[in-house]
């Protein structure tokens, strides 16, 4: 069993992570998303929140697949959550230029830890790439339509964040 993690903040999870996770499933068996606690962020949303919502949006995508999705938040080391799920891929998103810098540091790092772990990098679709979470949010909480951005159901969490 090929066995995927895509790690992430999802804070919250938008329509850009949302395609990832579906592009990723064409690849691997089963597909963890690692909802990573990462203190330093400072998310809007706790911990169960976010994992509530990923839940919520995977078991929509699951339930046109049948594949297989399991929710795991970490607080270790990406590489370290990767050999905890049995990960021999782990998969990346990528917008634009900057993160590709950054995540080709990531992947020396990681490689250097554990040369046994792959890193594939997926891009949305064309009208996804632009997305981010702290784009989203900082529109919602100024009072603009998010609903390009994110399902209704995350619209609805991001609203009552903000009123």
């Amino acid at each position: 069993m090929r066995i995927g993690l895509y790690p992430g903040t999802f804070d919250p999870i938008t329509l850009g992570h949302t395609d990832i996770i579906q592009r990723a499933m064409a690849l691997v068996d089963r597909l963890v998303i690692g909802v990573a606690i990462n203190r330093d962020k400072g998310p809007l949303f706790s911990l169960e929140e976010r994992v509530a919502m990923v839940e919520a949006e995977c078991a929509k995508i699951t339930k046109g697949t049948g594949g297989e999705i399991v929710v795991h938040p970490f607080e270790n080391l990406l590489i370290d959550c990767a050999r905890d799920v049995g990960a021999t891929v782990i998969v990346r998103g990528l917008r634009a230029v900057a993160d590709f810098e950054y995540e080709f540091q990531m992947v020396g790092m990681n490689r250097a830890m554990d040369a046994s772990i792959e890193t594939v990098f997926l891009m949305a679709d064309a009208r996804r790439q632009a997305i981010a979470s702290k784009l989203v949010k900082e529109i919602a909480r100024l009072g603009g339509d998010v609903s390009k951005f994110v399902t209704p159901s995350v619209r609805d969490a991001l609203l009552a964040k903000y009123t």
